[in-house]
């Protein structure tokens, strides 16, 4: 029977496609599986012929990429042949022609069905509402979209949802495309399921060997599931890269078992995403923050030759009027910046207020540190790009962005950011100041939306 099913590589890979180079079991372990017919190998790379007008299709077989500008062929000393890999996914080990993927296709996990949902917090009824709407389209089979404001609650909303379908035996997964949310989610869910196994993963997290029953993953970690999750929460669904990437989005699908619907969760959502939902009346929108104070608005003010001052050596008198002020209030800030060059430049010449302050981007080497000496209060503010647009709740944090008018801070982006400010019941207002060389249509615009969804209804 050991060799027919060994549970220690049934839990590793049970809903994983993964790289048979890669595994952390002997290899004639695995040929022991594949020969009870448990794994199933797949080539990495699966190529279809061409013709004379059509070149060879190339499909990675992890990450669905079929890019031909994303593949390169080459003289393989492996094979000893032409050899085409995948460069969309290389960063989790290369995945081509010669090498294997592999696959748990024996008996599946049983996941158990007695969990603790440890959260005492009470949901206003417009969040009880929307929570039994997605646990409804979860019985249906439908994608739902939760559309709420920033600082809503919508975690809190995921968490009934989640514990009836734990209960249930089901595996469930919530993605988001930024490291920060996956970060910022797992505490809070490791306390609301106190009894649940829970992985977070994220590109440098050590995947665990157990097949836990929750898992929160950043969209590009999901390149490695396939048919693994009953229900899949896409977090921050707007949030670049996945809008734009094909491969993330395919990848969530990939992950999703056949006919589980894959739910969104924004603040933000394009208007064709609110469409589609709106057609099968799977959409739960809330207009207010759980704690019924209104989106702070943001406040203009002009920064003129920004872009000249700051590398000469100079910050502008109401950039650091801006700054003191927080630092004197004790007030904990984040300072957007559209180009990281440019930030850069400026956190030496911040520094000479406070010697503290730092800045962080998304290849950062000290981003997880810096983030959370603010959160612990040890640094007065944080300089950073739109890494940190979403997925950060800090209480009492104050935000201004310098450079609004870039195209960078369209109107999403824009509410995003001002979403950071007034989140906590016992700091509810706080600072939203866009600092600009010119108004642009997208600062208009996010001005407007933020007016609208204050006017848009109650609690």
């Amino acid at each position: 029977m050991t060799k027919q099913m060994n549970p220690a590589i049934r839990k590793f890979l049970s809903g994983r496609i993964w790289l048979r180079m890669h595994t952390p079991f002997a290899s004639n372990e695995i040929d022991e599986q594949i020969a009870a017919g448990t794994i199933t190998v797949l080539k990495g790379i699966r190529t279809e012929n061409g013709s004379l007008f059509q070149p060879k299709r190339h499909v990675c077989n992890r990450c669905e990429n079929d890019d031909a500008s994303r593949f390169t062929t080459f003289q393989c000393a492996k094979c000893d042949a032409p050899c085409t890999y995948c460069r969309n996914c290389l960063k989790m080990g290369r995945v081509s022609s010669c090498t294997e993927l592999i696959t748990w296709t024996g008996p599946p996990i049983t996941y158990p069905t007695d969990h603790t949902l440890a959260w005492q917090g009470t949901l206003t009824p417009k969040q009880q509402q929307a929570s039994d709407e997605l646990l409804e389209s979860q019985t249906k089979s439908l994608s739902h979209l939760l559309y709420a404001v920033c600082g809503s609650g919508k975690t809190e909303i995921l968490f009934q949802p989640i514990h009836a379908m734990l209960r249930q035996g089901k595996r469930v997964c919530i993605a988001a495309p930024r490291v920060d949310v996956i970060l910022e989610l797992e505490p809070r869910l490791r306390a609301a399921f106190p009894q649940t196994s829970i992985e977070a993963l994220y590109g440098g997290a050590q995947p665990s060997m157990e097949a836990a029953q929750l898992v929160l993953a950043t969209t590009h970690q999901l390149y490695r599931f396939t048919q693994a999750f009953d229900a899949i929460f896409v977090d921050e669904a707007d949030a670049f890269p996945y809008k734009a990437d094909a491969t993330l989005q395919r990848a969530v699908m990939k992950a999703a078992k056949p006919e589980t619907p894959v739910h969104s969760v924004t603040a933000t959502p394009s208007d064709k995403l609110l469409r589609e939902r709106k057609k099968t009346g799977a959409v739960s929108i809330i207009y207010r923050r759980y704690h019924g104070h209104p989106l702070p608005m943001p406040a203009f003010h002009s920064l003129w030759n920004y872009e000249k001052q700051i590398p000469k050596g100079t910050l502008p008198c109401k950039l650091l009027q801006w700054i003191e002020e927080r630092i004197a209030k004790n007030e904990p800030f984040l300072l957007f910046f559209h180009h990281i060059g440019l930030m850069e430049v400026a956190e030496p010449l911040f520094q000479t207020i406070h010697p503290q302050i730092r800045s962080v981007h998304a290849q950062h080497p000290d981003r997880k540190e810096h983030v959370q000496a603010l959160r612990d209060q040890q640094i007065p503010g944080l300089l950073t790009t739109t890494i940190l647009e979403r997925g950060i709740t800090i209480p009492n944090v104050q935000v201004a962005v310098v450079g609004a008018e870039q195209a960078i801070f369209d109107k999403g982006a824009l509410i995003q950011i001002g979403g950071r400010v007034g989140r906590s019941a016992h700091y509810p207002t706080g600072h939203f100041t866009l600092f600009h060389n010119g108004i642009s249509y997208a600062m208009d615009e996010a001005k407007n939306e933020i007016r609208r969804l204050n006017e848009g209804g109650d609690m």
